[in-house]
This record gives structure tokens, sequence and C-alpha cells, in this order.
């Protein structure tokens, strides 16, 4: 029973928080873009706008991540996230399934009073990601390559107890950067929830597809890497140890071993 309510607060977190990105975050994107928006006029430098627009969702979701429902369950608010923890065996799959539900949940929650923006929102279907004019191939790739460099960002500052508390203040500084990098080709997604969302409630599934099967591209790309160097790491810190016939360990060998030293991410040990 004690379980049971556990991961209810697990899961009543990630619709929360999900929620919370898509409606303030999709918000800034309609603020921004949306005709007559004013920005046009104050920013009218797009290049410009997209880093706004990154940063602002980003920290969004540094936000969300350092308040009392991030701490409840991680705020992983996307799928993308949920389930690169699950291949790497830091989430059971039931566990997976309802952060993946609840997350969807929470994005068609969240997306409902972006209907408020009426015509401004109407005008860029309330936000929704589409590929760009270089075509489908290169919003695929795109979405692929942001998505894993967010979640090699996670592995790499989660993993290390040194880095861990600082991850949310990168997020930021990560989609500012991707979103003015990429978001004219397949408007920079790297979240399936984020792109449910509004195209819930503008009922426009085109491309929908691309916006789960590219970041989980992304996802297990990383997953596929981090695995591949940690069995060569353990391969040579054992060879390593036995050349020393386990009396020293070379320090730089040490540092490696912490690294690539599995470790569950706050929230998600369940």
């Amino acid at each position: 029973m004690a379980s049971t309510r556990s991961n209810t607060a697990l899961f009543g977190a990630e619709l929360v928080g999900t929620a919370l990105l898509l409606f303030i975050g999709l918000s800034v994107v309609i603020f921004n873009w949306g005709t007559d928006s004013v920005m046009a006029t104050l920013v009218p430098s797009e290049s410009l706008r997209r880093v706004i627009t990154g940063f602002l969702f980003g920290l969004t979701g540094c936000l969300i991540t350092l308040s009392p429902v991030g701490k409840i369950s991680g705020a992983h608010i996307n799928p993308a996230v949920s389930i690169a923890f699950w291949l790497r065996g830091k989430m059971k799959t039931r566990i997976m399934i309802g952060y993946v539900f609840s997350q969807l949940i929470g994005a068609v929650i969240g997306s409902l009073p972006l209907l408020f923006w009426e015509q401004q929102g109407q005008s860029i279907r309330y936000g929704i990601t589409l590929p760009g004019d270089a075509g489908i191939q290169v919003a695929f790739i795109g979405e692929a390559l942001t998505t894993a460099c967010l979640i090699l960002l996670l592995f790499l500052f989660v993993g290390n107890k040194k880095l861990r508390n600082y991850t949310p203040y990168t997020i930021p500084f990560l989609y500012g950067f991707m979103v003015w990098a990429e978001a004219p080709f397949s408007g920079c997604s790297t979240n399936p929830a984020r792109s449910f969302g509004p195209a819930i409630i503008s009922q426009y599934f085109t491309d929908y597809w691309l916006y789960w099967l590219a970041p989980l591209t992304g996802v297990i790309a990383v997953v596929t890497v981090f695995r591949l160097l940690r069995l060569h790491h353990y391969y040579h810190l054992e060879a390593a140890r036995v050349s020393y016939h386990n009396s020293y360990t070379p320090q730089c060998l040490k540092t490696t071993d912490n690294l690539f030293k599995e470790t569950a991410p706050v929230g998600v040990s369940s």
C-alpha cells in the first residue's frame, strides 16, 4: 500500500510538472512567434528570438526541477528521458510506463489553457513542432542529435555526485543553443510529450511520428555508446589491476572509474 501511494506521488508529480512545462514553455513560444507578437518588433532578429525562446523554455524546466514537484519525481517531464534511464536499468518497467503516461496526460492538460491565446496561438498551431523546409530527413537527424545531446548531458551530470546538483542549471543554456541551431529544421522538440500536447489541441498530427522515433533513436545511440564505453573501461581497468597485482591503481583509472560508475538518478530509484 505504501509503495502504491509512493508511485502515485511520482506519477502525479510528473503529470503536474509536464503540464507546467507545456503551459509556460509553449506560452513563451506563442508570445515570441505568434501573429502580431510584440517580440517581432522588440527583437526583429529571428536568431536572437530563438535563443531567447530556447533559454526560457529550458529555464521553465529548470525551475520545475528545483520545485517541490521536481523533488518528488526527479522531473523527467519527457518520455525520452524516462526511457533513457529505463534502458540503463535505473527504472523498473512499470514505473517508466507510469511516468510516460503521466507525462502525456500532463502535456494535454498543460496545452488546453493555450486555447486562450486565440488567434495568436492558432497562427502557429499552439506551438506544434513540424519539419522545416530542409525536409523530413534533416528534421529526423536534427531531433535525434539534439535529444542525444540532452541525454548525454543528463547521464554525465546525474552520474557524477559532484556535478549532479548543477544539472538543472545547464538546461536553459543547452536549449538556448539547441533551439537557436536546430529549431528551423524540426522545431527542436527533443520531447514526445512536448509535441503531443499541441498536436492534440490543434488536431494536427502530420509527421508526429517523427517526434517519437527520432528522439528515441538519439536515446538508443547514447545508451549504446555508454554501455560500450563502460565495457571497454572495465576491461582495461581489470587488466591494469591484474598487472599491478591488485596493489596499485593509477589515479587516471580511478577518475575514469568514477565517471562510468552507475549511479541512480534522484527520484527514480523505485
